[in-house]
């Protein structure tokens, strides 16, 4: 098994999959180019990425569709690459679960640098275990899940991920938007920030949580969150 991270690429046009799969080789990386989304979702039956490029203009079928499965069925990273350059598209591919959002042209060593913020920010920082127990839940990051205390298991999306670990490795500590924005990467702003709210209302209703009092992740008006829960990781 290489140690080298698997990339795949999901572009109809074969000039940037040719760019892009020399680049990411180049720098180290294993690729898999698609042109269409139906080859890419076979494939996906016998291999595992660590990161999904996707772009969102296919001829068989919107990006957009692609982008929450692999996010929260794969685990994967998943980075958007499209020419789309309106705000709404951008925001609407994070809410769905897409942990980066670049916009056609771009310089192919962007992309590789954006890869490795992202799989540097996927590795524990705080922990080397993958797994944090917390007021009757148990968080299991190697296979992207929330267990409850009957074993009844709910899976969370990577970027969802993101956001679940930063609270369990930082347990009754103010995050404040900017720390957030700091540590998780992704362009500040509006975009930035509703992508927050809805990673955290998603994980709120996993979480069981009452929208309107919610006892683990409380949000400080004006300042940030506190995860509020006692965890320990194993």
């Amino acid at each position: 098994m290489s140690d080298q991270p698997l990339v795949t690429i999901l572009d109809d046009e074969p000039e940037i999959r040719q760019i892009l799969s020399e680049t990411l080789e180049d720098a180290g990386f294993r690729t898999l180019s698609f042109g269409r989304a139906r080859e890419f979702e076979a494939a996906l039956r016998t291999m595992t990425p660590d990161v999904c490029l996707v772009d969102l203009s296919l001829p068989d079928k919107d990006g957009l569709t692609l982008v929450h499965r692999l996010a929260l069925e794969q685990g994967a990273i998943v980075i958007i690459i499209s020419g789309r350059a309106q705000v709404q598209d951008k925001v609407t591919g994070l809410e769905l679960g897409a942990d980066d959002y670049i916009i056609k042209p771009f310089d192919p060593s962007e992309v590789v640098a954006r890869i490795r913020v992202r799989l540097r920010k996927s590795k524990p920082k705080g922990t080397t275990s993958n797994t944090a127990f917390f007021s009757g839940w148990t968080a299991r990051f190697e296979r992207y899940v929330l267990e409850d205390g009957k074993g009844e298991e709910t899976a969370f999306s990577h970027a969802e991920g993101e956001v679940l670990r930063l609270f369990l490795e930082s347990p009754k500590r103010l995050i404040s938007r900017a720390q957030m924005q700091d540590m998780l990467g992704g362009g500040a702003g509006e975009s930035f920030d509703r992508a927050m709210d809805v990673r955290i209302s998603r994980l709120r209703t996993k979480l069981r949580e009452d929208p309107k009092n919610p006892q683990l992740i409380k949000t400080i008006y004006g300042a940030g969150y506190i995860f509020l829960g006692d965890v320990e990781w194993r």
